[in-house]
């Protein structure tokens, strides 16, 4: 089978040096994320119990979002038609179907259930904690790969990388393992829970991002998974009841941050796996969970305990074994 995520292209998205420059900004800015939306979450007023109002202020992030990429796509003249390839022997009605169901669920994954968790668990969890426990997604591509691609093979390396990533989670919820659970603030362990099924999602959406690319434009596809995925965000949030309780200047200031934080790891991390082998590009994602420990300690006063060090350290070395081996063959 060949390698889905590649396509045919070229320019700074090749060049290794150039790869590595924007592979690390996506991993960075999406690390700043955790502080961020914990700052919004209280300069909205927005609290633990009002998950509609979270619905509500991820929705409108990734809408936006999804709307300056597309945007931008049109303006860039990107293509926004359907890619011949993606099913050269079907009906034009038929491919058409194919990709808006395709972008469908893709959007349903990567955003509105990805992120309606991940701002419900956030809310409940330290940043830290979350920064932490959401490399979990990294571990699981790296087994589901092996399991619906043939030519993802699992070897020792992969186990290894595999057993040390996870023994780092286990190591941050370790107070839970041996029945310390007076050390979690209430509504914790749920929060954990909902950044699992968060990453879950990361993790099964990150498969089909090599599908995304075979069938439209990587720019465009990323465009609409995010504005729809919002506006399915958006719709049951405001069912719920959902609403900003407050709105300041600062508190639109951190949306538009956050916006930004989309817009750009998205854009840069979808079109790198489409023009590059997936490990070569995931190896990087070892550093969101650092970036986010630290950023959340050091933006929301959070106590930086030593476990916070071990997990991240066993995360990082966990990502970086996985993919080290794809990264040797590629002679990059």
């Amino acid at each position: 089978m060949r390698n889905e995520g590649q396509d045919n292209g070229t320019g700074i998205f090749q060049h290794p040096v150039w790869v590595s420059i924007l592979a690390l900004t996506a991993a960075i800015v999406w690390g700043w994320a955790y502080p961020l939306i914990k700052m919004g979450f209280e300069e909205f007023r927005i609290g633990p119990s009002m998950t509609g109002s979270k619905m509500l202020f991820a929705g409108i992030r990734f809408t936006v979002s999804g709307i300056i990429i597309l945007a931008a796509a049109k303006i860039a003249g990107r293509s926004f038609h359907i890619k011949p390839q993606a099913a050269d022997h079907e009906k034009e009605s038929h491919r058409v179907w194919d990709v808006a169901a395709f972008v469908l669920i893709f959007s349903l994954l990567n955003t509105t259930l990805h992120y309606t968790f991940f701002y419900i668990g956030l809310s409940y969890s330290q940043g830290a904690r979350a920064a932490i426990l959401n490399s979990m997604s990294v571990f699981t591509v790296v087994i589901l790969a092996c399991i619906f691609f043939k030519s993802d093979r699992m070897t020792l390396r992969k186990a290894l990388g595999v057993i040390i990533g996870i023994t780092g989670i286990l190591t941050l919820n370790g107070d839970a393992l041996v029945g310390e659970a007076s050390h979690y603030r209430p509504g914790e362990m749920f929060g954990d829970l909902m950044i699992i099924l968060n990453a879950l999602c990361s993790a099964f959406a990150s498969l089909m991002t090599r599908g995304l690319a075979r069938r439209t434009d990587v720019f465009v596809g990323t465009g609409y998974s995010l504005a729809i995925g919002g506006i399915l965000t958006i719709v049951p949030g405001i069912m719920m009841g959902g609403t900003l309780p407050r709105i300041t200047p600062w508190g639109m200031t951190i949306l538009m941050l956050l916006v930004a934080i989309s817009t750009i790891g998205f854009t840069l991390y979808n079109r790198l796996l489409a023009t590059n082998p997936v490990g070569r590009i995931a190896i990087y994602n070892s550093l969101i969970p650092v970036v986010g420990a630290v950023s959340s300690c050091w933006c929301l006063g959070e106590p930086f305990y030593r476990k916070y060090v071990i997990a991240g350290t066993l995360a990082a070395t966990g990502i970086y074994l996985i993919n080290k081996g794809q990264t040797d063959k590629s002679g990059k």
